[in-house]
């Protein structure tokens, strides 16, 4: 097998064959497993036997899934987490801490600022914020206390796409791990140990479920650093070597936290698995399209969009990606109050918070979520009181361009 949709649907044949020859791994919801003596369970308490022991560690079917993500990322090892914000905090915390430094892309989603500066930052860690299409900018902010730097594949709402391969030659050189959110990419689209990513988080919660049924996170460790040089991880690199980052994971941040993802979420998660290289196909797609209808209409000011050639975006993207650019688009209109107004219009385009699920979803980004930081902050974030974010779904694109006509007939 080599094609990803191939492994996407059957993951790893050698995988034990199930009692009743079940085609699908079945939901292990189970929170504890027996063990035959006192020895058993002591081996695999202490590291020295795989096997399950309690579903906050690990679980048969989440293992399942974390399986199918290896194969289909050819990565080292994979920890599927909670939620995608789960993803970069376990990461975060288990390369960093109190006096320490991470680089961070200057266009962050809203979330993830707030993890870095208002809960991580009170604890001690210094973000220090660069421009990721200025690759020396990143440079000179490395220094000896840098535990890592972290960007975004595709930037949201900004669309900003840095040329990750550049990054990851600076990373390298200066021995500092390089964390990529693969969210609107996902390994489809982006396979990041091809570009020097030596880490990549997801939200799986995205185009992974399937059309938003649970939430969830996956930690991705592509196996390509050296984690000697990460001060944190020493003591785990002397225990396991090339697995420390999973160890450091497993038998402390992740399992101390309780960021474990449910059973039923890695079923759902992994049964979205197996259809997702198609609907990440419509889904481009349709962005496409609509990004030019949107882009040939007299009432919008200006469209956002990497597939566009306009876009400064677009030579990169189309690099990095293979000529598709994602579900997520911007426009903008006259004001806020006309944002309000078109939004309040839509019949088929649904009012919601998500990205990249399998219906198009509407929202105005700087009143909900960056809505807890001044206009000030939302100037240096570009985040524009006139700027719309439209994830664009898999339905019929002339049913969404439709909508969307009728909407702006109304400013």
């Amino acid at each position: 097998m080599t094609g990803f949709s191939t492994y996407a649907i059957h993951g790893f044949r050698s995988q034990q064959k199930d009692l009743h020859g079940a085609l699908r791994t079945p939901v292990y919801d189970s929170v504890a497993f027996e063990h035959e003596s006192a020895e058993d369970i002591y081996q695999v308490f202490s590291g020295r036997k795989p096997a399950h022991a309690y579903s906050r560690i690990t679980n048969p079917t989440v293992e399942e899934f974390e399986n199918r993500i290896k194969l289909l990322s050819n990565a080292n090892a994979v920890v599927a987490v909670s939620s995608g914000m789960a993803a970069i905090s376990n990461t975060l915390l288990t390369l960093a801490g109190s006096g320490t430094n991470i680089v961070a892309s200057r266009h962050l989603f809203g979330n993830t600022l707030s993890l870095i500066e208002r809960t991580l930052k009170p604890w001690g860690l210094e973000a220090r914020y660069a421009s990721m299409s200025d690759p020396l900018e990143v440079q000179a902010a490395i220094d000896d206390n840098t535990r890592a730097v972290f960007l975004e594949t595709v930037t949201n709402p900004q669309l900003e796409v840095a040329d990750i391969k550049a990054i990851a030659g600076i990373t390298s050189r200066k021995g500092v791990p390089l964390i990529v959110d693969n969210t609107v990419t996902t390994p489809y689209l982006f396979r990041s140990k091809d570009f020097g990513v030596n880490i990549e988080v997801i939200s799986s919660t995205k185009y992974i479920s399937g059309g938003a049924t649970s939430v969830g996170g996956l930690i991705v460790d592509n196996g390509n650093f050296d984690w000697t040089q990460s001060p944190r991880l020493e003591d785990w690199t002397r225990k396991m070597g090339p697995m420390a980052l999973l160890g450091a994971l497993r038998r402390e941040v992740y399992r101390n936290i309780g960021s474990c993802l449910a059973p039923h979420h890695a079923y759902l998660q992994s049964l979205g698995l197996e259809t997702m290289s198609l609907r990440i196909e419509k889904s481009c797609a349709n962005a496409l399209t609509v990004a030019r209808f949107l882009q040939e209409h007299k009432k919008v000011a200006a469209v956002n969009y990497p597939g566009l050639k306009e876009s400064e975006y677009h030579e990169v993207a189309a690099k990095q990606f293979a000529n598709r650019f994602g579900g997520i688009l911007t426009f903008d209109l006259q004001s806020r109050n006309a944002c309000f107004a078109f939004i309040n219009k839509l019949k088929l385009i649904r009012r919601a918070s998500n990205v990249n699920d399998n219906k198009t979803l509407v929202l105005h980004p700087a009143s909900t979520i960056f809505c807890e930081y001044p206009e000030k902050r939302l100037q240096e974030m570009n985040i524009r009181q006139t700027m719309i974010r439209l994830s664009v779904g898999i339905e019929d694109v002339s049913d969404i361009i439709h909508d969307l006509e009728e909407g702006l007939t109304t400013l």
